[in-house]
């Protein structure tokens, strides 16, 4: 397997995020402390023990706090697989429950844009609940109305592939939004949750940002001019999600760079762009990762191996993820990645008012928009 070099000396050196800044910019970067910090799409979960019947052990809930984060949309439900869409869904918000209720001190489920404000006050980590594939909806819209009984507060239309609502960023032939997709619209914008179009194809993402009542959002995403990719947004996705009031999250992931191998100067170009295209109270993050820190890269290397070519053949899988690109930023990881943008940014020239609203408050007023508080 052939991995790119500076990321395993990187790696292999246990770099601090420090390391890689421009001289003087951890001095000069915004105090974030009193920050409300939003992953857009992330997740809590330790990348050193895949099979960990405990996702959230003492280190992932430790390395958590320290990151800074505030509240995380993690992906409950079903994505792909033989298991029964509704049922795996239905299960798996039953068990973030239970996981929640272990942890009073620690997590706090967030149905509002106040209980995010309350995770920072109470120094805990919101939990929103987020779907990444409508499948779970059969051929009925009704259950909309389940799973925001249940908390479910983002609802991701499409995965990769088409489904039933509209086409993936993978699909053939781009197909747009279909019938039943602009029912199942309708009952998310009367249950006031988020849509999401993360991995649809662009003639969905189109067509359900005009048929929706509601802003929609992009929550985990690059943008296509800047490297072109399919898991990319178009400028005109991009645009028409702003005019409409909606949020774009842009991701630390493998397709910001054209070789697989994304740095940190990478992420800054995709901000960059994202925020000429949509302006500065759009624009945020969703990583599409874990802020646990990754001890050694030669043994994930294997783990990830495995999880490409199952992802492969269960033809979810997207252009530009293989074996060799890791599925995050190596010198943007671990629980220093937030605080290293906002330096990066910093001294990019980003203001800290500019920052901040990356960093968190243009989520919350998109949540605000849709949720109503």
């Amino acid at each position: 397997m052939t991995i790119d070099r500076r990321a395993m000396m990187l790696g292999a050196a246990g770099l601090t995020a420090s390391a890689m800044l421009p001289r003087g910019a951890w001095a000069k970067a915004p105090n974030s402390r009193k920050w409300v910090i939003v992953n857009a799409l992330g997740g809590l979960g330790d990348p050193n023990d895949p099979d960990a019947t405990d996702p959230y052990s003492p280190r992932v809930l430790a390395e958590a706090h320290a990151s800074g984060v505030t509240a995380i949309n993690c992906t409950l439900g079903y994505v792909a697989g033989p298991a029964d869409p509704f049922e795996k869904s239905v299960r798996d918000v039953a068990e973030m429950d239970m996981l929640i209720r272990r942890r009073p001190r620690d997590l706090l489920k967030i149905l509002s844009v106040a209980d995010i404000h309350r995770a920072k006050a109470e120094r805990k980590i919101g939990i929103i609940y987020g779907f990444q594939n409508g499948a779970m909806m059969g051929k009925d819209a009704s259950r909309v109305d389940i799973f925001a009984n249940m908390g479910v507060r983002i609802f991701q239309l499409t995965y990769n592939p088409v489904n039933q609502l509209g086409g993936g960023s993978m699909a053939a032939d781009n197909p747009g939004l279909t019938p039943f997709g602009r029912e199942v619209i309708e009952r998310l914008n009367a249950q006031k949750m988020i849509v999401d179009l993360s991995h649809s194809g662009e003639r969905t993402c189109l067509d359900a940002a005009r048929a929706s009542a509601a802003p929609i959002s992009i929550n985990h995403t690059g943008c296509r001019a800047v490297t072109d990719l399919p898991r990319n947004k178009t400028d005109a996705e991009l645009r028409l999600v702003a005019e409409k009031g909606g949020f774009v999250g842009i991701y630390f992931m493998p397709f910001l760079n054209a070789s697989g191998h994304a740095r940190a100067e990478d992420v800054v170009a995709h901000i960059d762009h994202a925020v000429n295209i949509c302006g500065e109270d759009h624009v945020g993050i969703g990583t599409d990762g874990y802020v646990t820190q990754i001890d050694d890269l030669k043994r994930y290397e294997a783990v990830l191996a495995k999880e490409i070519a199952e992802r492969r053949a269960a033809g979810i899988s997207a252009t530009g993820e293989r074996p060799d690109t890791y599925p995050f930023v190596v010198d943007l990881r671990g629980p220093e990645q937030f605080r290293k943008l906002i330096a990066l940014l910093s001294a990019r020239g980003y203001s800290a008012a500019r920052i901040e609203k990356i960093m968190g408050l243009n989520f919350l007023r998109h949540a605000e928009s849709v949720w109503g508080g």
